[in-house]
Order: structure tokens, then C-alpha cells, then sequence
């Protein structure tokens, strides 16, 4: 079913946040950062044709996006071309638990080399097989990844990649410099109680290849995931550790809402251009 805000709700929403910039602390200086950034495509839901034109008008350069089919890429290429825009991180697909999963992440990085990729983001799932066999999996698909000059960053997500410790475990089984960490920001407290991003970000930042920043409220698996930097996600202390560190990696606005309010197109291009608004005040992306 679908929930649009009433006005007075809007309203109400506007004052908020008026009231709340009145009141909220002198803004951090920006960071010396210059890395790409980039806006997940798919977090337009069901406007993603009106993200192509949307993006640039806000002066972006970069989106990820999910992996073309192979009927689908010269469409993609075309659309990408037309409208100025570069993939900086192309997501993958499949489950590990697959005895297919290598072949299928083989076609994908060789869709990725293709569109000048250099990062295929991974949800490691692993379904009916042990965490050894998704390693072993995953150790061969970077072995192809290498051959295509391609680096799969695994999510922060269960149970490969849930916080630091995890991922530290996986890089540590998997041993293969072309498989690396894409760290979220906003889904450290929503799978975990009581961490924090900034500190799991120290602890983890040697294997990170790609990052993504998105804003939580907090609430451990509460999907709510707001405009960046109305949340509890410390974006200028991790843009911090990046900087402290040279970061050089790809980094991705995602901005996934929240349960149960579905938004109009108006609203949703609000939502993504607020979070763009904000993260680049705290630094001088490309």
C-alpha cells in the first residue's frame, strides 16, 4: 500500500529540522578528501529512469550500479554515455552456497573490466554450505577478479562481514588481495548492539577497497535509514579515519529509507539530494 506525508506532517518535519540546525553543534571542517563519490542507483526504487537525469543535475559524475545482464550492457553503456556518468562500483550476484557461484562471478567481472569497473560489491551469502567452502569460493573468484584488474569488496552484513571481527576473519581465511572490504557505515548499528562505525572503521581500515556511507538510527535491525547526517553515524569522525589513513577508494552515498513510508519521486529526489548536500560539505569529492 502505499503512504504519501501529509502536508502538515511535512510541515512539522520542516520546522524540525530548522530547529534542530539551530541548535546543533558548529559544523566539522571538511576533510582534506578528494575521492570519487557516487550515489547508488537503485536507491531511486521505482523512479531509477529519473535518477539518470537527477544525478547530474546535482553535479554528480559517478553511480553504482547493479551488474548488467549481458543483453542489457550496451542499453547500460549507452544510458551511462548520454548522461556523463562513470560506474565506480558495479554490484554482484549470487549466493556462495552455489556450486555455480564462481562461474557466475566470473561473467560478472568480465562485465565489470568491461564497463572500466574496479570493484564488483558483494552480499556474501553462503546458503547450506560452510563459511570454508565461501571462502575457498570466494579465493577463486579473486583469482579471476586479478586476471580482469577487478577488486570484489564484500558487505558489512551477516555472517562473513557483520562488524570488524568478522571481516578481519574473512580477509584473514580468503587471503587474496583482490578480495577486500566495502564498509557501511549505517549497517554496524543495525546488526550489531553496541559498536559504533568510527570504531569499527579503525579497526578494519587496513582491508577496506570501498566504502559506503549511509545513516542509521541507531536501533539494532530497525530499517531505518535516513537523509545523511540526521542520524547517529559519526559521518566526520569516519571520513577522519579515511583521511588519517590516505584513503584513496571509492566512496557511495546509499540512502535506503525507512520502513513502511514509501515516498513519491518529489520526495525521493529530496532525500538523495539532501544526503549529497551533506556529505559534500564535509569534503571535496569528484
Amino acid at each position: 500500500m502505499r503512504h504519501t506525508l501529509p502536508a502538515a506532517i511535512l510541515l512539522l518535519g520542516l520546522v524540525g529540522r530548522i530547529v534542530a540546525a539551530e541548535n546543533a553543534p558548529a559544523a566539522a571542517k571538511p576533510t582534506g578528501l578528494t575521492n570519487p563519490l557516487a550515489v547508488r542507483i537503485m536507491n531511486y526504487g521505482r523512479f531509477q529512469d529519473a535518477a539518470w537525469t537527477h544525478l547530474p543535475s546535482l553535479g554528480m559524475h559517478y553511480v553504482f550500479l547493479a551488474t548488467p545482464a549481458p543483453e542489457q550492457l550496451s542499453d547500460i553503456e549507452r544510458r551511462l554515455a548520454g548522461h556523463h556518468l562513470r560506474p565506480l562500483v558495479l554490484r554482484g550476484d549470487t549466493d556462495l552456497g552455489r556450486p555455480t557461484a564462481v562461474e557466475e562471478l566470473a561473467r560478472q567481472l568480465a562485465i565489470c573490466a568491461r564497463m572500466g569497473g574496479k570493484y564488483l560489491f558483494l552480499s556474501p551469502k553462503h546458503t547450506g554450505v560452510s563459511k570454508q567452502v565461501a571462502y575457498s569460493r570466494l579465493r577463486q573468484a579473486g583469482e579471476i577478479a586479478r586476471h580482469h584488474g577487478v577488486v570484489i569488496v564484500l558487505e558489512t552484513h551477516p555472517d562473513l562481514g557483520v562488524n570488524a571481527e568478522a571481516h578481519r576473519e574473512t580477509m584473514r581465511q580468503i587471503d587474496h588481495p583482490n578480495v577486500r572490504v566495502n564498509f557501511d557505515t549505517g549497517n554496524i548499528t543495525f546488526y550489531n548492539k553496541g559498536l559504533d562505525a568510527v570504531t569499527e572503521l579503525r579497526k578494519i581500515i587496513d582491508y577496506v577497497a570501498t566504502v559506503e556511507l549511509k545513516d542509521h538510527n541507531g536501533r539494532y535491525m530497525d530499517w531505518n535509514f535516513p537523509v545523511l547526517g540526521t542520524g547517529v553515524v559519526d559521518f566526520p569522525g569516519v571520513l577522519k579515519v579515511l583521511e588519517d589513513r590516505r584513503f584513496a577508494g571509492p566512496i557511495t552515498i546509499e540512502v535506503e529509507g525507512v520502513k513502511g513510508t514509501e515516498m513519491d519521486e518529489a520526495q525521493t529526489k529530496r532525500y538523495i539530494a539532501e544526503s549529497i548536500r551533506y556529505i559534500r560539505s564535509l569534503g571535496n569529492f569528484q
